[in-house]
C-alpha cells in the first residue's frame, strides 16, 4: 500500500477521534497561530471530551489559565506551567493538585514565552530573548521569585520561530532551540520565486540548538556551542535518559504547493514535507533550508528553494530522521515516559504533542492529537499511534483548523500519569491508566 493514499485514508478518520495505527514515516511542519476558540464547544465533561486506548481516561484538572505552553512537575507533584503570554502580568502559574482539580497556588515572572524544565532543584524558564532559573526549596517552591537568575541573554526573537524551548542533560548543561526567523531562508521570506540565499545566513545565529552552562549567568551567543544547525524550528525537546541522548521535534518548511505548484500539488503539499524526531549528537546537521525529508519517498530532498524540484535528492552531508510524522502537524511537545503506571508497552517511548496544522488548505487541516512512538533500544521502533484526540471539538473544528483546544506541553507525574497542555483555552489534561 502506498503511503500517500494510506495517510489520505486515515487523516479524516483521525479526525474524528478515532484512534489509529499508522506506519512510522517521517514528517514535521508548524502552526503560525493557535485559533480563536470563542465559537468552539468546551469538551464534553466524560472523559475530559477525549478519545484515548482503552483502560486510559482523561480528566481536565485546570481551565481557563490562559494559554499553557511547557509543563514541568517538581517530585513533590506541584505544577509549574509556562503562559504563552501574561496574565496579570504573571508568566508561570505553580498549581497544587488535590482531589481532581489542581489550584493556582503562585504566579510569576513578568514575561511571556514556552520552555519550561526542573532539573537538580532549579525551575528553569524562558522569554522568547532568554533564559532564567529559580531556586526550588525541599518542598518544590521558588524561593526567589522576583529575583531569577539569568542563565542565557541576548537571544534572537524577530517574531518568527522565536519560541525558546529549553531542556536540560545530566552534565550541567542547557539546551536552547534558536528557531530561524524563515520559512526558506530566501531572500525575500515567503515570497513566490524568491530564490534562497547562498550559504543561508541565518544559520550563524539561528536555525539550530544552543549549549550553555546551565548554572553561568548571563551568557551570550558566543559564550555557547552551536550543538546542531540545520533545524528550521524545534518546540518539542527533550534529553533521552536511556540513551542519554538529545532529541527534538523539527517543524517541516511550508507552502511547497503555494510556492512551487509546477512540482507540487496541493494534495502533496499536505502532507509534505515530513514532522521530522532527530537524535542529535554535538556538530550534527539536519540540512535545512537545503534538503526536506519525503517520507513517502523514504528521502531527503533538495529543496525548491536551492533547485529542487520534488525528484531531486538532497541533503548528503545531513543526518537522517530517526523517524517522521505526516507534514504540518506541528509537534509542540516531546517526553519519553518513564513511569510504571502506563501498560509496559509504553516504557521508555515517546508522547508527542502535535498542536496542529494550518497549512494544508485546501485539504482538511489535521493534528491536534497526542501520539505514541513506540521506542526499543533508545531508537524509534515500529508503528506509532494516536493516543489522544479529540481536543479540536469536532471533525469540523478540526478540518478547518479552528480548533477549541490545542495540545502543546507534555510533562510526566510522579505517580506516572500524563499531563497535557493545551494552549488555546488554557487547560490542563490529566491522562490515567487503570487496569480492567
Amino acid at each position: 500500500m502506498k503511503n500517500r493514499k494510506l495517510l489520505r485514508s486515515i487523516l479524516p478518520v483521525v479526525a474524528m477521534g478515532g484512534i489509529m495505527f499508522i506506519t512510522a514515516c517521517k514528517s514535521n511542519s508548524d502552526s503560525k497561530k493557535t485559533a480563536d476558540s470563542t465559537s468552539t464547544p468546551a469538551p464534553s465533561t466524560e472523559n475530559a471530551g477525549i478519545k484515548t486506548p482503552e483502560g486510559f481516561s482523561a480528566s481536565i484538572i485546570a481551565e481557563k489559565l490562559g494559554g499553557t505552553r511547557h509543563i514541568a512537575i517538581t517530585p513533590q507533584g506541584d505544577i509549574y506551567v509556562k503562559l504563552t503570554n501574561v496574565k496579570n502580568n504573571k508568566g508561570i502559574l505553580m498549581l497544587h493538585e488535590d482531589g481532581g482539580k489542581a489550584t493556582v497556588k503562585n504566579s510569576f515572572g513578568a514575561y511571556s514565552g514556552t520552555g519550561m524544565s526542573i532539573k537538580n532543584g532549579y525551575l528553569y524558564a524562558s522569554s522568547d530573548e532568554e533564559v532564567f532559573r529559580y531556586k526550588l526549596n525541599d518542598k518544590g517552591e521558588v524561593i526567589n521569585a522576583d529575583q531569577p537568575e539569568k542563565i542565557v541573554t541576548g537571544l534572537i526573537s524577530r517574531h518568527e520561530h522565536e519560541a525558546k524551548a529549553i531542556t536540560l542533560d545530566n552534565d550541567g548543561n542547557i539546551y536552547v532551540n534558536i528557531g530561524a526567523y524563515s520559512n526558506a531562508c530566501q531572500v525575500e521570506d515567503r515570497k513566490k520565486g524568491s530564490p534562497g540565499q547562498k550559504g543561508c545566513p541565518i544559520l550563524d545565529s539561528a536555525g539550530g540548538i544552543w549549549q550553555f552552562k546551565a548554572d553561568k549567568l548571563n551568557q551570550h551567543y558566543g559564550d555557547g556551542i552551536r550543538y546542531a544547525t540545520g533545524l528550521r524550528n524545534v518546540v518539542g525537546i527533550t534529553w533521552n535518559q536511556q540513551n542519554n541522548q538529545l532529541f527534538v521535534m523539527q517543524h517541516g518548511r511550508d507552502q511547497l504547493f503555494e510556492f512551487y505548484p509546477q512540482y507540487f500539488t496541493a494534495k502533496q503539499s499536505a502532507i509534505l514535507p515530513a514532522e521530522c524526531m532527530y537524535a542529535l549528537k554535538k556538530g550534527d546537521n539536519a540540512g535545512w533550508p537545503y534538503m526536506y525529508y519525503d517520507q513517502e519517498q523514504h528521502k531527503k530532498m533538495l529543496m525548491p528553494e536551492y533547485g529542487g524540484d520534488g525528484k531531486i535528492e538532497g541533503g548528503k552531508n545531513a543526518i537522517d530522521p530517526a523517524a517522521a510524522y505526516p507534514g504540518h502537524l506541528a509537534p509542540n511537545g516531546l517526553l519519553f515516559y518513564t513511569g510504571d503506571q502506563f501498560p509496559a508497552k509504553y516504557k521508555n517511548g515517546a508522547f508527542i504533542a502535535f498542536h496542529g496544522s494550518w497549512n494544508r488548505a485546501p485539504e482538511p487541516q489535521a493534528g491536534y492529537f497526542v501520539v505514541f512512538q513506540p521506542f526499543k533500544d533508545g531508537k524509534p521502533n515500529g508503528q506509532w499511534e494516536v493516543f489522544a484526540d479529540g481536543f479540536s471539538g469536532s471533525a469540523a473544528n478540526t478540518a478547518s483548523g479552528a480548533a477549541a483546544h490545542r495540545p502543546c506541553g507534555l510533562a510526566q507525574a510522579p505517580d506516572g500519569s500524563l499531563y497535557v497542555t493545551d494552549d488555546v483555552a488554557g487547560n490542563i489534561y490529566k491522562i490515567t491508566y487503570k487496569k480492567q
